[in-house]
């Protein structure tokens, strides 16, 4: 088992390596009013107080939280797991979360009180970690084209580092979901369309589309709400049933894209299908909500909108970076749309 640490020669390995890349990235930046003095250290995390460094929550007796490294073909990644006190009556199934930029895997825990949600539905929670080493602000290399496909970087290593674990714990193969936070959700809805076979359904928060950029400038265009650079849908695929929640005043990823995961999600599946339209209100937060039902009565979408959310994880705990307590508690809406998938 090993910590998140990396040592001293390797950080400067990295620095050096990232230089180019880092200067790319400060430009686009500047062009988006994103800039920030000096070297890139990431965009301040919305609602964390500064200089935080969120771990996550004390762990019940019994459960246990483990840090390591998995490595395949593709590559190799650290993680941090979550096995439940409730795992010995047995395991119902497993969430791969995928954090957002500058975030690490225990923030993204504490904030989005994953870990609680996995006691009490029994669930194994696997938080992949994306160092400083492979990108510059730890951010899922969502815009890269050689990380956009199967059998090759992220997507690959995440899938089998996924079923890896699922295989370790005996979670059956088709109760293993993927969620995530903005590039972290990018990530997810990647896997969706790469693993539609290894990942029975997905959660996307503050994300955008497959095939949203190709490279670090059509990110931030994507970003921005332009999709010039996105795919179009591919209906030869399986279409994986998908959640989306998205906050209206979200000024670093644009609202547009998670209608964009939304209409993939339906361009990739049957003609037909039944919608039903909700809103409504939880604390201070309104919330608009669309359901969209294959015939046979099976949810294919979900698709929130929360009135005056920022780029945060909706009814998140404080203590992590990038959440809003207000509104819908987007982990536990994911974690019934999840369940409620039928078992084969």
């Amino acid at each position: 088992m090993k910590t998140f640490n990396v040592g001293a020669l390797r950080q400067a390995i990295d620095k050096l390596r990232l230089q180019g890349p880092n200067d790319l990235v400060q430009r686009t930046l500047a062009q988006h009013g994103l800039s920030v003095p000096g070297e890139i250290t990431g965009f301040q995390p919305p609602f964390a107080p500064p200089g935080a460094h969120p771990v996550a929550d004390p762990i019940p007796p019994g459960a246990i939280i483990t840090t390591d490294r998995f490595s395949c073909p593709a590559g190799s990644r650290e993680y941090m797991a979550y096995v439940p006190a409730s795992a010995d009556k047995g395991i119902q199934g497993m969430i791969v979360m995928l954090h957002g930029c500058t975030q690490t895997p225990a923030d993204f825990a504490r904030g989005t009180g994953m870990n609680a949600l996995a006691e009490e539905h029994r669930l194994l929670i696997l938080y992949p970690h994306q160092s400083r080493g492979e990108n510059a602000q730890s951010c899922w290399n969502w815009f890269s084209t050689g990380d956009q496909r199967r059998g090759r970087g992220e997507p690959e290593i995440l899938a089998q580092m996924a079923l890896d674990l699922a295989g370790r714990h005996k979670v059956p193969r088709d109760r293993i979901f993927v969620a995530g936070l903005s590039a972290g959700a990018a990530m997810a809805v990647i896997l969706g369309q790469t693993h539609p076979d290894v990942f029975a359904a997905v959660g996307a928060h503050s994300g955008l589309p497959f095939g949203a950029a190709r490279d670090v400038p059509s990110a931030f265009a994507a970003m921005s709400g332009n999709d010039a650079g996105q795919t179009a849908p591919r209906r030869d695929i399986r279409p994986t049933p998908t959640i989306v929640f998205h906050g209206s005043a979200d000024k670093t990823v644009h609202p547009l894209n998670g209608e964009r995961i939304a209409a993939a999600t339906l361009a990739s599946g049957p003609d037909q299908t039944v919608l039903e339209r909700k809103t409504g209100r939880i604390g201070s937060r309104g919330f608009s909500r669309e359901i969209t039902a294959l015939l046979d009565g099976r949810v294919l979408l979900e698709h929130w909108v929360i009135d005056g959310l920022g780029h945060a994880w909706s009814g998140g705990r404080p203590g992590g970076s990038y959440t809003d307590p207000q509104g819908p508690d987007a982990s536990a809406e994911m974690v019934r749309f999840f369940l409620n998938k039928p078992a084969h």
